[in-house]
């Protein structure tokens, strides 16, 4: 019993080296040592003066527990946090589920810890909003005609609520070209595109309910112009991610840090601290890269959909490149059963 658990552990470490191997598309660059500063990583999901009054009180936080400075890096999209990673100028992110594949396949990450939310659940939901005004919009299906007649806001292409999950379910799985579609599509953050609805500026737009949450503690009168169309399966909590090549000594304080957050110390005043994160954040939960493997399988579906629905490729070409899909998928199937 005992050996065939170690083999079944073997051979699931085998299968993900060869999923992550065959996904990854370019070398990280090496950390010579440990940082004397840590760079903290905020993905672009709203304003950077926004985000600053949300994660600041944390890092000062996280400061003070480390015993060495934490500093702030924004960027003014998600590849900028990424690639930021990648060349060792961060060393500690908060992610969204897309990037974060993309900053342990690309930038040398390592999730180690995800989010949750003030009530203790973990997930959130993808959106299409509109403004409530407009009477033609009321349902998915009234967005889903290629008449070139609609304007429409997508997240940033690393972004999962914003893009990758509306991309799945939304466009691809109802053969639905946006570019060809839409009068107009445009890429922002939540933020900017929930405005953009709620001022109507545009005809529908992605959002999440974590910004829809937000948005009604925040900017009630903005929030009380938007409606909800379209609603999203469950999506993972977002990772916080570390460089994996730091110390173990480092990120062993790094992690104790996120897990005692709001359960050992000050907790009062680090409960209020995380409850002032996005909609309501509740404490850090124990995670790894495994959190990531649907989402590496919804990125797979969607483009073997795209595959399958392309107007470019031959039928000998959709065959080979499909059946490489389904070899992922299925590897991936694997891992998802044994975590």
């Amino acid at each position: 019993m005992f050996k065939k658990t170690i083999s079944s552990i073997a051979a699931t470490a085998v299968i993900a080296t060869m999923v992550l191997a065959g996904s990854a598309k370019a070398d990280f660059k090496p950390l010579e040592k440990d940082p004397e500063v840590i760079s903290f990583g905020i993905i672009a999901t709203e304003s950077t003066m926004n985000l600053k009054k949300q994660w600041v009180p944390l890092m000062k936080d996280m400061e003070k527990a480390l015993g060495m400075p934490v500093k702030a890096f924004f960027a003014p999209d998600y590849a900028g946090v990424i690639e930021a990673m990648r060349f060792g100028k961060v060393q500690v992110a908060w992610f969204g589920n897309k990037s974060g594949i993309e900053a342990v396949d690309r930038s040398g990450g390592e999730v180690f810890v995800q989010t949750s939310k003030a009530d203790g659940t973990q997930g959130y939901y993808a959106h299409v909003i509109t403004n409530v005004k407009n009477t033609e919009i009321n349902s998915l299906e009234d967005i889903l005609k290629c008449d070139k007649s609609l304007t429409f806001g997508l997240g940033d292409p690393n972004s999962t609520s914003g893009f990758l999950v509306p991309s799945y379910y939304v466009f691809a799985k109802n053969n639905f070209d946006p570019k060809k579609c839409f009068k107009t599509l445009r890429n922002a953050n939540h933020e900017t595109n929930f405005m953009a609805v709620a001022n109507n500026q545009i005809d529908a737009s992605e959002s999440n309910s974590e910004q829809i949450g937000r948005s009604k503690l925040k900017a009630p009168k903005a929030a009380a112009k938007v409606k909800v169309i379209w609603t999203s399966p469950l999506i993972p909590s977002d990772p916080m991610v570390y460089r994996k090549d730091m110390s173990k000594e480092l990120k062993s304080k790094i992690k104790a840090f996120f897990l005692g957050y709001g359960r050992l110390g000050d907790t009062k005043h680090a409960i209020e601290v995380l409850h002032g994160i996005s909609d309501g954040q509740g404490f850090f939960m124990e995670s790894n890269n495994t959190q990531l493997y649907p989402i590496r399988q919804l990125a797979l579906y969607k483009t073997k959909i795209k595959i399958q629905s392309s107007d470019v490729m031959d039928q000998a070409q959709k065959t080979v490149k499909v059946s490489e899909i389904d070899d992922q998928l299925s590897e991936l199937a694997v891992l998802v059963k044994h975590q």
